[in-house]
This record gives structure tokens, C-alpha cells and sequence, in this order.
């Protein structure tokens, strides 16, 4: 697959988020909140399920999430919308960001607003399809493995295993985006801890630039996930 290391882009922007846990606790009230519409119980609905894990890996208070699912079930919830913005930073990296909103004014004049402070455009939605996949990443530490490496393999094979790869101490298991769902219930079946599970959108190609060229492409990148609209935030850059 192409692109550099993935479980090194989730480490740096969990480095990023750990430093602000409030502004992680908005992000994840609000994927809880969107998720919780479609039933209040994470063993029918593995889009609440996955948002739990994000609250627990979090440390959200269990009363505080218990809150937010009721709230979210109510007619009094908060409604919020998903919108995603595509665009080009610098030196031609593709950005890709994805938001939740209450109020879309808003978030589309911020989100233009960083874009062009950092020398970027925005585009149309759907001109980057051709530079992103959207897929399952599943990271499982290797000390929680109690299966041979092909054996497990074999057993992910029916789940909708795309790709498995080993970095560092981690593997990677990849899957398509509509396989999501079949892969954490096989990986719940096989008793097996998930150190991570998202939705990335993982890029078919690269921009690489050198660290100069490479900092205002961060900068827009930490200034999109400063904003609590901003949920993730995807790119095509890499470094040398």
C-alpha cells in the first residue's frame, strides 16, 4: 500500500491531542453524539461502539459518556452534521479534513479561512477521490497476540483483510471501509485487544517535500486540529 508509515501519523497525531484532553473530549462527545442516532446500544451500532473506545482510550468519565448517549437519543439532542472539505496546502499536498458541526457557516469560513492563511486552496468536494482510500486500520501490539502470524492471517481472510503489515511492535490490519464493521466483531471474537481501530483515509500517492517546504503544511494541519469542528484531518505529504 502505498505511503509512508500510518501507525507513525496515528502516534503523532495522538502526541498532538494528548496535550489538549479537553479539546479531545469535545471531539469525542460529538462523534458519540452523531454516532448514538443511529441506537444507544454499541452492540448494535459499531459506529457507537468504535466512538466508546475513543472515549475510554480518552479516560471520559463513564458518566459523562452515559450522559451524552442519552442526550443524544433525545429529541432535546444537539443536532450536529458531518461535512468533509478537500483542498490543496502548499507545494501541492492534498488535505483532506473531516468535520462535525452544528453550525455549517461557520465551519466552512474557518476552514477556508486556515486554508488560505496557510497558502492553500479549497476545493470542490469529491477532487481528491483519486489521491485517498478510505479504509480500516486496526493496530493490535504484538504482546497481545497469542496467534501464529499466518494463522491469524487466515482468520482475519473472511473478515475482509485487505493488508497486514508489521511496524515496530505493531501490526496493521487493513480492510475496507464498508468491511469495518466485520472486522472489529472478528477481532472481538478472537479475544484479540485493539490498541487502535479507525477510518483513515489512507493516500494512493505522495507529495514529498524537504522539512523547509514542509512546515506551513504542519502549521495548517495543527491549525485545522486546533478547531473543535475538526475531527481528523488527512494528507499526502511526506517527508525527507
Amino acid at each position: 500500500m502505498a505511503g509512508h508509515s500510518k501507525w507513525a501519523n496515528i502516534k503523532h497525531r495522538k502526541a498532538r491531542q494528548d496535550a489538549s484532553r479537553g479539546k479531545i473530549w469535545t471531539k469525542v462527545i460529538r462523534e458519540i453524539t452523531v454516532a448514538a442516532k443511529d441506537g444507544p446500544d454499541p452492540a448494535d451500532n459499531p459506529r457507537l461502539r468504535l466512538a466508546l473506545e475513543k472515549a475510554n482510550s480518552a479516560n471520559m468519565p463513564k458518566d459523562t459518556i452515559e450522559r451524552t448517549i442519552k442526550k443524544a437519543s433525545g429529541a432535546d439532542g444537539t443536532s450536529y452534521e458531518e461535512v468533509t472539505f478537500e483542498g490543496y496546502a502548499s507545494n501541492g499536498v492534498a488535505v483532506f479534513v473531516e468535520c462535525t458541526t452544528d453550525n455549517n457557516n461557520r465551519t466552512v469560513a474557518n476552514i477556508r479561512a486556515t486554508f488560505s492563511k496557510y497558502g492553500g486552496n479549497l476545493g470542490t468536494n469529491g477532487s481528491l477521490e483519486f489521491i485517498f482510500d478510505r479504509k480500516g486500520v486496526f493496530a493490535i501490539a504484538l504482546e497481545n497476540m497469542d496467534l501464529e502470524m499466518e494463522e491469524f492471517e487466515m482468520e482475519l481472510i473472511d473478515a475482509g483483510l485487505e493488508e497486514m503489515e508489521k511496524e515496530e511492535d505493531i501490526i496493521l490490519v487493513y480492510t475496507d471501509f464498508a468491511d469495518f464493521s466485520a472486522m472489529q466483531k472478528k477481532l472481538e471474537e478472537l479475544s484479540i485487544e485493539v490498541q487502535s481501530a479507525e477510518l483513515q483515509r489512507i493516500p494512493t500517492n505522495n507529495k514529498t517535500l524537504d522539512v523547509d517546504k514542509s512546515k506551513s503544511v504542519l502549521k495548517m494541519i495543527d491549525k485545522f486540529e486546533e478547531d473543535e469542528d475538526v475531527q481528523q484531518v488527512f494528507h499526502n505529504m511526506e517527508q525527507f
